[in-house]
């Protein structure tokens, strides 16, 4: 009686299941947020302008702020620029707010060099849960960065 025992359909099972799961299986598609963005308008008396009673601006700055102020910031006059965070009683309530007191609401979200990409899902999904229809993702003015500057917040 022969002690040796034979591995050969062991392994042959192992490469059929192997063989089998490496056919069947799917790989993980990744997780990406579709945006459609819009044509830029060439000719300016085309483009819309907003009312600067509509407009509110967010500005994603480092460490997780969010700098915020209604209306336009201009050297002439400067905006009222406050801080928030991105928890449910943060930059939520502030839109809720903004969107009680001017329902036609347009928010300007201007995203810093130093913001990460977590902060831009969390205030694209800001968006959604306050049901805010009108957005725009727009470029930091320098404007904006001298008022945080200014500001010490």
């Amino acid at each position: 009686m022969s002690t040796k025992i034979d591995m050969t359909p062991m392994v042959d099972l192992a490469f059929l299941l192997l063989t089998f799961f490496m056919l069947t299986t799917t790989f993980a598609k990744p997780n990406v947020m579709q945006l459609t963005m819009p044509v830029k308008e060439k000719n300016e008396d085309e483009q819309t302008k907003l009312k600067e009673s509509e407009a509110f601006t967010i500005i994603m700055g480092e460490n997780n702020k969010v700098y915020y102020y209604a209306g336009m910031n201009t050297a002439e006059a400067p905006a009222d620029l406050k801080v928030t965070n991105y928890g449910p009683n943060g930059i939520r309530q502030v839109i809720l707010d903004r969107q009680r007191v001017q329902p036609k609401t347009v928010i300007l979200i201007k995203p810093d060099d130093k913001a990460v990409y977590k902060n831009m899902v969390d205030i694209l999904d800001e968006m959604n849960i306050t049901n805010q229809r009108k957005y725009a993702l727009v470029k930091v003015a320098k404007s904006d960065q001298d008022l945080i500057k200014k500001s010490g917040l």
